[in-house]
């Protein structure tokens, strides 16, 4: 310690090279002596070289510190000094109990977190203790049973940051279930520096276990934003956020971006004081704000700093037309009143300029509304009903209020849902009730499913519909006695509404009801969301995952744990690994799940009491410096300085005066060399990288040799894609999967080989792995149309995408999907299908139901078995039954992949150890069916096997 700084050797054992200091000093004390520099003649210097013994003179004393400061230098970068290091030290004997936060709010310092936690789990292992962690966001699977470090260590590289909610007590559980009986020696918390609900419960459930030693990390939570809402309101777009509450004033950047992540807008959010809410406003027109996707906080790299909009979101212009003209005197009497007080916080409404319908309504519809609503007009003009009959089928919704003029009307109307009957049923008339009836219950069937109907919404007039067999079908809600109080008929892409009350409250108080504004806009939002739907559709149904947000606030595709969800309760269900933040639905139409709800705060994380005295720490440290780097310039520096010195001594600098001659010419090009080799060197040192699988060397064409080397033993074969990183990852993917294939099977095959799929000879081997990168380069249409040959000629290519997983070839997005997508567009490739189970990939050599690699969540696609005519499937060649193109984005080659050692070099997507020993099986059956065909295929001996089984 120095000053308040600390000093640390990763390699303290190097230093023991100082000691050789004092033999470096008596090697370089002795110089030849400088030569002399003579004129002519030469016989006055054979007569002093004569008279004169030359011995060597001692070297100059700043050459000789020169040097020996070049030594030291270097040996002291060799041994890795570190200024201020971390502490991570962890005490006591008994088993290291670890929680870990990967909630939400993780995504930007997971892999910090992750350092700590592998620098501690490290540290037990020295110690021979064993650890129990568990992590904050998973589910009750996650097992906190303890295990050794390096099991440890393999589960931490598995993991990753949830875009949930954490669930600190349910953590804190698993772990004193697994240490029950047991006192852990030291208790670390590495939270996420937020309080939660259950912050208190768990640090107790933890303090139970009378730790010996307690450690909470604690991460600085300055950056930390949450967008809690959206509002697309008539002068601005407003969004609003939140940040932990007691923090200094800070601003932030939100970015608005559409569908195709272009941006759309920036609008600054600041929290001033110590307050943990804020809005920003984006003040760009209503036509950009529909095409708003998702509002980010710019720079974060969390799921809570990101707000999915869907179209519930999008502002609608509705177009309100009135069979009567307002009365300024008289609002409350106006058809429009209660509509435009009801909308205008929702919709852009559009008003015609005259009263002239013939004129008003295709004006009208030429500013693009989504929704036409009609207050009490009885006969429309056949201009006005020819638009509207237009806007109806072309996807629009028409939405019509009863009144005396529409009661009035006689015969077939084609823009009414369902026949009605002339004139109107009232309290004490003909058709009357004895008293004023009220609403039913809205069905679980209908769009308006959910919305609640005060008990005092009553109807005393309306107009009624003529009995059909299919009125219940066109009905959205009723009486109490069963009368239709609103129907709804689909006409083409669009859809026809029916309230069989008046738009005001002469007769009946829905309009003056929170139910009816409830209504309306379920009826506008579904305006946008699907125009063509039926009028039937349940609202209760529930929507498949389509797109959800990752840990760092990414949109990708869902894992196989995502559930779908349920479209009644998606305002209000639980965000959690069944429903992450996300949209569900498909691509023609979703329903946004955010993380965040509008009362959701944030506030830091209080004191806890872990059992023993609590040690609080930084993750990280902003003052640790390697000085690695600066050591290695310096001595780049001096070794430089000792290069110029020698020229120096020896004259070469006296020559270079005047012609440049040979001797200094070579003594420069040599400091030249020299410094270039120190570079590279330095350049290696600062910013090393991991090593490599050496690149064999292919040239342009195959020769005699390597037609012999790929045809004398069976070799796997990867596509060289001009990305050396992704090139290495593909061959050591292979080799791993080839032992394994020696080691289960009788085919030994040889070293995997790369090919250039432009010019080497691809017959050769059976099977051709591709991985596909949106960074690679895309082959030219030569080097494609000899792949689609030699797929037509019994070869097999298995495509594996670095991207997203490929859950629908028909609506790829991602850029790894469109890359692929661009490299089918020019082969001749047949229809695909997910490996079916009855596949003979499922049982080439083992038993397999999934085809995991790194990743779990995608399928193998192959050729489609097509049925023969008596309806059996066929295999999907007529030669061997072998598909000729599989298609997956599982990353089999991470998965396979092994160094010179045997050690996988990259951790799965899952804790579980299975998934890389299915993985291996999952190449062993690609490649067992390849080479064997359909043979697998012949069910003939099924029967007999299945009775001696039951036997």
């Amino acid at each position: 310690m120095i000053g308040g700084l600390s000093l640390s050797f990763g390699a303290p054992l190097v230093l023991a090279g100082l000691l050789a200091l004092p033999v470096i000093w008596w090697l370089l004390k002795l110089t030849p002596p400088r030569p002399q520099v003579e004129a002519f003649p030469p016989l006055q210097i054979l007569e002093r070289v004569l008279k004169r013994e030359e011995t060597p003179s001692k070297s100059p004393w700043w050459l000789t510190l020169l040097r020996l400061l070049l030594a030291t230098l270097v040996i002291l970068a060799l041994a890795v000094p570190i200024l201020n290091p971390q502490r991570t030290e962890i005490s006591g004997s008994g088993p290291l109990g670890i929680l870990i936060d990967n909630g939400w709010s993780s995504g930007a310092d997971f892999d910090q977190r992750r350092r700590a936690a592998e620098e501690i789990i490290r540290q037990a292992g020295d110690a021979g203790r064993t650890v129990a962690m568990a992590f904050s966001a998973e589910g009750p699977d996650d097992d906190a049973r303890p295990v050794d470090a390096a099991a440890a260590l393999e589960r931490l590289a598995a993991s990753a940051p949830r875009p949930v909610p954490t669930d600190r007590l349910a953590a804190a559980r698993r772990i004193a279930t697994a240490l029950s009986g047991q006192r852990p020696g030291s208790l670390v918390f590495l939270s996420d520096g937020l309080d939660s609900d259950d912050s208190g419960d768990a640090a107790k459930v933890l303090a139970d276990l009378v730790p010996g030693q307690s450690i909470l990390y604690e991460p600085s939570i300055d950056a930390v934003v949450g967008l809690t809402g959206a509002d697309n309101s008539t002068e601005a777009l407003v969004v609003s956020a939140v940040r932990p509450t007691g923090l200094p004033a800070k601003s932030f950047t939100l970015v608005a971006r559409d569908a195709q992540s272009r941006e759309v807008g920036r609008a600054p959010v600041g929290f001033n004081g110590s307050g943990g809410a804020a809005e920003a406003r984006f003040q760009i027109p209503v036509e950009m704000r529909n095409d708003i996707a998702r509002i980010e906080v710019e720079g974060a790299s969390t799921a809570g700093a990101v707000r999915l909009l869907d179209d519930s979101f999008r502002r609608r212009r509705v177009a309100l037309v009135s069979g009567e003209s307002a009365d300024d005197a008289q609002p409350l009497l106006s058809p429009l009143y209660y509509i435009s007080r009801a909308l205008e916080p929702f919709a852009d409404l559009v008003r015609p300029s005259t009263a002239n319908l013939a004129k008003a309504i295709p004006e009208l519809l030429e500013r693009k509304p989504s929704v036409v609503i009609l207050a009490d007009i009885g006969v429309l003009p056949e201009e006005a009903r020819t638009a509207l009959e237009k806007f109806v089928e072309e996807g629009g919704y028409l939405v019509r209020f009863a009144g005396p003029r529409l009661a009035a009307t006689t015969g077939e109307d084609p823009l009414v849902p369902v026949r009605l009957r002339a004139g109107e049923r009232q309290l004490g008339g003909a058709m009357s009730w004895s008293q004023p009836q009220k609403l039913a219950p809205m069905s679980d069937t209908t769009p308006f499913s959910g919305i609640a109907v005060p008990d005092d919404v009553t109807v005393s007039r309306q107009i009624l519909a003529e009995p059909s067999a299919d009125l219940a079908q066109h009905t959205w809600a009723s009486l109490a006695d069963g009368t239709p109080l609103v129907t709804a008929r689909s006409q083409g892409a669009g859809t026809i509404v029916l309230f069989h009350v008046t738009a005001e409250a002469t007769w009946s108080n829905l309009p003056i009801s929170g139910a009816f504004v409830s209504m309306l806009r379920r009826i506008v939002s579904l305006s946008r969301a699907n125009a063509g739907a039926a009028d039937g559709r349940t609202a209760a149904e529930s929507l498949p995952p389509y797109r959800v947000l990752d840990g760092t606030g990414r949109l990708v595709a869902p894992g196989p744990e995502v559930q779908p969800l349920e479209l009644a309760s998606a305002g209000s269900a639980a965000v959690d690994l069944k429903n992450p933040p996300g949209l569900y639905g498909s691509e023609d139409g979703y329903v946004a799940h955010n993380l965040l709800g509008p009362d959701a705060k944030l506030a830091p994380l209080p004191a806890l009491d872990l059992g023993a005295a609590t040690e609080e720490r930084p993750y990280g440290n902003g003052d640790s410096v390697d000085l690695r780097p600066y050591l290695f310039a310096a001595a780049l520096v001096l070794f430089t300085l000792d290069a110029l010195a020698m020229l120096w001594l020896n004259g070469g600098l006296g020559r270079l005066r005047g012609r440049f001659a040979r001797p200094a010419r070579g003594a420069a090009v040599s400091v030249l060399l020299a410094g270039l080799i120190g570079l590279t060197a330095f350049a290696g040192l600062v910013a090393p990288r991991p090593a490599l699988a050496q690149t064999i060397r292919q040239s342009d064409k195959f020769d005699v040799d390597r037609a012999i080397e790929a045809t004398s033993q069976t070799h796997l074969a990867f596509v060289e894609t001009g990305d050396t990183a992704l090139d290495d990852r593909s061959r050591a993917g292979l080799r791993g999967l080839s032992q394994y294939i020696a080691a289960k099977t009788a085919l030994e095959p040889g070293d995997p080989m790369g090919v250039d799929i432009s010019s080497d000879e691809l017959a050769f081997f059976p099977l051709l792995y591709w991985p596909v990168s949106a960074d690679s380069p895309m082959p030219s249409e030569a080097a494609v149309s000899r792949v689609d040959a030699y797929m037509k000629q019994g070869g097999t290519v298995l495509f594996d995408v670095a991207d997203d997983a490929v859950s629908s070839l028909a609506n790829s997005v991602s850029p790894g999907q469109r890359r692929l997508r661009e490299i089918l567009g020019d082969l001749d490739i047949p229809p695909l299908e997910p490996v079916p189970p009855d596949h003979v990939l499922t049982k080439a050599f083992y038993i397999l139901s999934s085809f995991p690699g790194l990743h779990s969540d995608s399928p193998l696609w192959v050729e489609s078995l097509v049925p023969d005519a008596e309806g059996r499937a066929r295999p999907a060649r007529g030669g061997d039954g072998v598909s000729s193109i599989m298609i997956t984005s599982n990353d089999f080659a991470g998965a396979w992949a092994v160094d010179d050692r045997g050690l996988f070099l990259y951790p799965t997507d899952s804790s579980d150890p299975s998934q890389r020993e299915y993985a291996y099986r999952a190449g062993v059956n690609i490649v067992m069916y390849v080479l064997t065909g359909n043979y697998k295929a012949d069910q003939v001996h099924v029967p007999a096997l299945l009775e001696r089984l039951g036997q």
